[in-house]
């Protein structure tokens, strides 16, 4: 297995160990490290500078635990967040469409309400031409 069949594993959402073959070392850290590194060579808009930065200047135990705790807080509320937007989205049965279709399907209003706005603006629009009819038949 490679790198990148352990990335695809683990963007399905499966959890992934590596250990070394011959000694039984845990290699996880070091491999979800690599592959990290792998995507910000492919990807420059990765972890911001700043970021990883920090993560250097990390040196006491203290201050590393404070980070680590910080950052899995961040992504464990991502997580939150990403699943009640799937939640959301599982219940008004638009799970299974793209991105691109799901945003379309919240901004455009449905057919009974396409249909509705477009009979009131059939009738503004009959309304304005009556009024425009009643000045023109005075003179």
């Amino acid at each position: 297995m490679n790198l990148d069949d352990v990335a695809v594993l683990i963007r399905k959402g499966i959890d992934v160990e590596v250990r070394d073959a011959k000694t039984g070392e845990d290699l996880t850290r070091v491999v979800l490290t690599q592959i990290i590194v792998e995507d910000a060579k492919e990807q420059p808009t990765g972890l911001p500078l700043e970021l990883l930065r920090q993560i250097i200047l990390v040196s006491d135990r203290a201050r590393q635990e404070f980070l680590m705790w910080y950052l899995k807080s961040a992504f464990d509320a991502f997580g939150k967040f990403q699943d009640a937007v799937q939640s959301g989205l599982h219940e008004v049965g638009t799970a299974a469409l793209s991105p691109l279709q799901t945003i379309k399907h919240f901004l455009t209003p449905g057919e009974s309400e396409r249909d509705a706005e477009v009979a009131d603006l059939r009738r503004k629009i009959a309304e304005l031409e009556a009024r425009l009819e009643k000045p023109a038949r005075k003179r």
